[in-house]
């Protein structure tokens, strides 16, 4: 089969960290390039963390590109908390090989798009502050957009507030305007949105909670190579935070389930809901109000995660890393 293309747009972190090894290991997988975004930490921190992991597994050709370096409306907020101040707590590789390229995420993106012969996927692992600026700036081009799968949101409760998960919270005028370009496509349509939409998919808390690793995970790793090694070293910081901080067994490695997904479409479980964005309520902020049971009669706008396949996952995340050079 031909490879699916696919253009990650992220902020690492930890976890993107590892989508970022999951998306590199796979054959079924073209990573076209790689855009950065500030959330899990600052864009520079972000961006240098992107080059450096794609140092490390000899990628070095796949281009980089900085985009936002703060929300549409709000301040930034970072979660130093949990992925140290520089992002990538624990494991210290070298300084990159290379510099960012000298263009800014949204131009890079709009290359991929026109060069590309095939429709592209866009994976968004960070705030959507970049996806609102192909939204915006980029509708001509959705038709070479296959897809955008986003790790973002909750049907149920948040993960930084009670209402709201981190990705959504820190931009949520942005992912406002994501999910309002948003459709899910009609059967009749050959699988494809209408020209002037983009098609969804929320990777949300319901499933990327139960996408967890241990330090047991962390030990099989350890010996297995270099990226083994650099993925045990991440999860001795990042369930080490989990454990403290929730009392859980092990850290959910939520941004690795969207490229798990693509490698895997029968993983994860997914029903077509309205999802709305609260950007103006002080208590629900950034919250995704989706519609389960359709009671509001709106077109479903994304095909919203509830389920995964938690051992195939884990199954699947051990080979490929261990498998890296």
């Amino acid at each position: 089969m031909t490879p699916r293309p696919i253009l990650l747009d992220c902020d690492p972190g930890h976890d993107d960290a590892i989508a970022i090894l999951l998306a590199v290991s796979d054959p079924g997988i073209d990573l076209r390039a790689v855009t950065t975004v500030a959330g899990n930490s600052t864009l520079p921190n972000t961006t240098r963390n992107a080059l450096r992991v794609l140092d490390m597994v000899g990628r070095a050709d796949i281009p980089v590109a900085a985009g936002r370096a703060a929300p549409l409306v709000r301040e930034l907020s970072t979660a130093a908390v949990m992925h140290g101040e520089g992002g990538l707590e624990g494991p210290l590789p070298a300084e990159p090989s290379r510099p960012v390229l000298d263009v800014p995420a949204i131009e890079l993106i709009e290359q991929v798009l026109i060069d590309a012969d095939e429709p592209v996927t866009l994976v968004a692992t960070g705030p959507l502050t970049n996806m609102a600026d192909v939204v915006s700036r980029l509708p001509h081009l959705f038709p070479k957009i296959r897809e955008l799968v986003i790790m973002g949101g909750a049907v149920d409760l948040g993960n930084w507030t009670p209402a709201a998960e981190f990705n959504i919270w820190v931009d949520p005028h942005a992912a406002d305007i994501v999910f309002r370009s948003a459709r899910v496509p009609d059967e009749g349509a050959g699988g494809r949105p209408a020209a002037d939409r983009l098609a969804l998919t929320m990777i949300g808390l319901e499933v990327t909670h139960k996408a967890w690793l241990t330090d047991e995970h962390a030990d099989v790793l350890r010996d297995t190579g270099r990226a083994g090694r650099f993925v045990a070293e991440l999860l001795d910081h990042f369930v080490g935070f989990h454990q403290r901080r929730f009392g859980w067994e092990g850290g959910p490695i939520h941004d690795a389930v969207t490229i798990a997904h693509l490698i895997d479409p029968t993983l994860v479980s997914a029903l077509p809901m309205n999802v709305q964005i609260e950007t103006e309520s002080s208590l629900c902020m950034g919250r995704t109000v989706a519609d389960r049971w359709a009671v509001t009669g709106l077109p479903a706008n994304a095909l919203v995660g509830l389920d995964i396949d938690r051992n195939r996952f884990v199954t699947m995340l051990l080979d490929h890393v261990s498998a890296l050079p």
